[in-house]
């Protein structure tokens, strides 16, 4: 079942859900600012978390907060004669996690994928270091810091030329949100309530503690395996056991 986050109305939010889990009166949390402003950000660790455990599991989909009504890519101008580029945030301000990939696109505007190198590690990979900055039609890509570096470095400027697909940091709750959900599968709102309640019983010592922990983990189980398995609009492939007779 899908939760708000503060539902006066019908007690279905997610703060009325802690309420009870702690065992608290109605109210305690919904009728006090500071506590509401303790719970949001309570819920909000829990959703790095979630979008942790979702990155880490997630196979062919990959996961973004359903509340952001952009899709995780940005497109940026690729600049003749500028080999670095800096992704801290996306276009609407949301913090970059990682990139996985990248793309540029020709003067007629058809995008092409570029291959990874790890240019700190890897060897052959002189045509990001060895100070010649050679121009051309890159064809890969090295991810340092919050940045890429291209190879070779651009030879001619392309409007949203260069396109990168990220993983993004989710859409918080601030303390006065009321019908806001969290941006994930209506099946594990429930967890952004237990995962506070769980640090509360601990800091106070209640006897539920150890209840709501298993709670947690076996939702916690249930998210890695949900974002693991393949999508279901995927084909399955035979895979061939290859079997060794020697």
């Amino acid at each position: 079942m899908s939760a708000t986050f503060n539902d006066t109305t019908n007690y279905k939010g997610l703060v009325q859900l802690y309420e009870r889990e702690i065992g608290a009166n109605r109210g305690d949390i919904s009728g006090s600012t500071d506590r509401l402003k303790e719970f949001a950000s309570d819920v909000n660790s829990a959703l790095d978390d979630f979008v942790e455990m979702a990155i880490k599991s997630s196979g062919t989909w990959q996961f973004d907060d359903t509340n952001f009504s952009d899709y995780p890519i940005i497109t940026t101008n690729l600049v003749q004669g500028q080999r670095d580029y800096s992704f801290t945030s996306d276009e609407t301000g949301n913090l970059v996690l990682d990139i996985y990939k990248v793309l540029v696109a020709d003067a007629d505007g058809k995008y092409r994928e570029l291959t990874p190198r790890d240019a700190q590690s890897e060897e052959d990979t002189n045509g990001f270091w060895n100070g010649e900055n050679t121009q051309g039609s890159p064809h890969e890509y090295d991810k340092t810091g919050n940045g890429i570096f291209l190879n070779p470095i651009p030879n001619n400027n392309v409007s949203n030329g260069l396109k990168v697909y990220i993983n993004r940091e989710a859409s918080y709750f601030a303390h006065t949100d009321t019908i806001k959900k969290p941006g994930v599968p209506g099946i594990f709102h429930k967890y952004f309530a237990l995962r506070p309640a769980q640090d509360y019983a601990r800091r106070n010592n209640l006897a539920n503690h150890d209840r709501i922990q298993g709670e947690v983990l076996r939702k916690e189980q249930e998210i890695q395996s949900y974002f693991g398995e393949r999508p279901k609009d995927e084909r399955r492939r035979l895979q061939i056991a290859l079997e060794d007779n020697k």
